[in-house]
């Protein structure tokens, strides 16, 4: 661990801990406007000393944290995943805090001078990144020496060009180490942003950047004079057609069993469009987009099961070419609860009647509007107050249970089978482990949460998703248990009962 500056004497971490939150609560609550140019100009510069000694300390108790595996008390699977549920941070806020973790012990230089102010974060990530591409024997001097270029006063750009020739001094000295160096340092990030769209980013091999290239421009040609794409639109476009092929020649491998797929979702409201639509159909449809756009904003940012959540155009386009697979859903409405039984109980009078000695009213007109009745009001319970056969009926939307929306029940099997398995993806959307966890449905497995050996149905409403780790280590090495609630949350607790964990289900709607 690198050199603590001096500080005052606390009596613990906490009340050090209380005091730097009050002195930044009392700059954020500061009138910034009403202050002179040169103390917001000294308050700015303050803030990024600031920046890189909590920086260094974060890296200092993550490293200790991570050394421990303190996440493991939370039945956390690594020091990213308890950040993000923990602490509430996003996935790349989380990477970044980790990687500055692992620098602990490859960069102490660069760590001290953040801890002494004499290094601003940005700065000291540049150079861990730059020092990273030498060999480990040359690493600490060079940061010492950037880090002492920095804090007399170079620019980045003078810093890199110092570190270049530190690298051309290295390649030259060590040239078989060289070509290794170099094929460490690929990557390829894909993050998802709002509504389903995502950033690509990445360091390619020279290798992977050719035939890259090749493919994005042999798919990428202009289509004719009326092609309008600028070179970025038709690279992405073609990068789409790529992938595409990719999965239509079938030369992927299985995932869980099953080819690969890609997904695509998109409510009832807007198949119906496709083929045009009455007004009452419409101001339906208009509705129910509006909750569908709810559903794929929260799928963009947990990544549910990697499908693509389309309405409009995009569902349009992709519904041309696609293999439909209906799954049903929807709410219960109590009300229609009590109808639904007298009306049983009547048919159940009537068939006595028909079988017993007294006359009964016959098989006729009575009986079959006995039945069509059972069955609108069986629509009724399913489709629930909010649904399509409510609001068709009334014209109106009602308030909606706030317990999560399930697909029907498929039945029952002694292993997963794909429906099954996919309606369980189509329900969670990402591992449903009560403590929390962000890891998409497609790398997830389906897990019984009673033991067949116990007994345990394999159905849609006995099966939850969950991931590798929460699944294969937590529960069946480290003997969590984990059960699912009626409302679809789920409850969590280690071997002897000493944690117990609760995830919690979309907040109840008024009404």
């Amino acid at each position: 661990m690198g050199t603590v500056p001096a500080v005052p004497a606390f009596a613990n971490v906490g009340e050090a801990m209380d005091m730097a939150r009050a002195a930044l609560g009392y700059l954020a609550a500061a009138d910034a406007a009403s202050l002179p140019a040169e103390t917001q100009a000294e308050c700015l510069r303050g803030l990024e000393r600031a920046d890189g000694i909590i920086t260094a300390a974060r890296a200092w108790f993550l490293s200790a944290f991570t050394a421990g595996q303190g996440y493991s008390a939370d039945a956390d699977y690594s020091p990213r995943a308890w950040l993000m549920h923990r602490t509430g941070i996003t996935r790349g806020a989380a990477a970044s805090h980790t990687a500055w973790a692992k620098r602990d012990g490859t960069h102490p230089a660069v760590l001290a001078a953040l801890a002494t102010g004499e290094l601003s974060e940005s700065y000291g990530r540049a150079i861990c990144q730059w020092t990273d591409r030498l060999p480990e024997k040359y690493r600490a001097e060079s940061d010492e020496l950037l880090v002492a270029a920095a804090a007399a006063g170079l620019g980045l750009p003078d810093l890199a060009a110092l570190f270049a020739e530190m690298y051309e001094r290295a390649r030259s000295e060590l040239p078989d180490e060289d070509p290794d160096r170099e094929f460490a340092d690929r990557g390829v990030r894909l993050e998802t942003t709002f509504q389903g769209a995502g950033v690509l980013t990445g360091d390619l091999t020279p290798e992977c950047a050719a035939v890259t290239t090749a493919v994005l421009d042999a798919l990428a040609a202009p289509a004719g004079a009326e092609d309008t794409r600028s070179h970025a639109q038709r690279y992405h476009d073609a990068l789409q057609e790529a992938m595409r092929r990719l999965v239509a020649a079938d030369l992927l491998p299985d995932r869980a069993g099953q080819p690969v797929k890609v997904w695509a979702h998109m409510s009832l409201a807007d198949l119906l469009r496709l083929d045009g639509s009455s007004a009452l159909q419409q101001e339906w449809t208009a509705r129910v987009r509006a909750a569908w756009a709810g559903h794929r904003a929260a799928a963009s940012g947990t990544g549910s099961d990697g499908g693509a959540w389309l309405d409009g155009d995009g569902a349009e386009a992709i519904a041309c070419d696609a293999a439909m697979a209906p799954v049903v859903t929807g709410d219960v409405n109590p009300a229609a609860l009590e109808d639904l039984v007298r009306l049983c109980v009547e048919l159940d009078r009537h068939r006595r009647a028909e079988g017993g000695s007294e006359p009964g009213p016959g098989t006729g007109p009575a009986r079959e509007a006995l039945e069509q009745a059972i069955i609108g009001t069986a629509v009724d319970l399913l489709s629930g107050p909010g649904g399509l056969a409510s609001f068709l009926r009334r014209r109106q939307l009602g308030a909606r249970l706030g317990g999560p929306s399930l697909p029907l029940d498929i039945g029952y099997a002694g292993t997963v089978p794909a429906a099954i398995r996919n309606a369980v993806m189509l329900r969670d959307q990402h591992c449903q482990w009560a403590g929390r966890c962000d890891q998409p449905a497609a790398a997830c497995e389906v897990h019984h949460v009673k033991h067949k050996a116990d007994g345990g149905k394999t159905s849609v409403k006995e099966c939850v998703l969950l991931c590798f780790f929460h699944h294969q280590v937590v529960i069946h090495r480290w003997g969590w248990t984990l059960v699912l609630n009626p409302d679809g949350t789920t409850t969590a607790w280690n071997k002897d009962k000493t944690r117990v964990l609760h995830s919690h289900g979309p907040p109840a709607r008024p009404g």
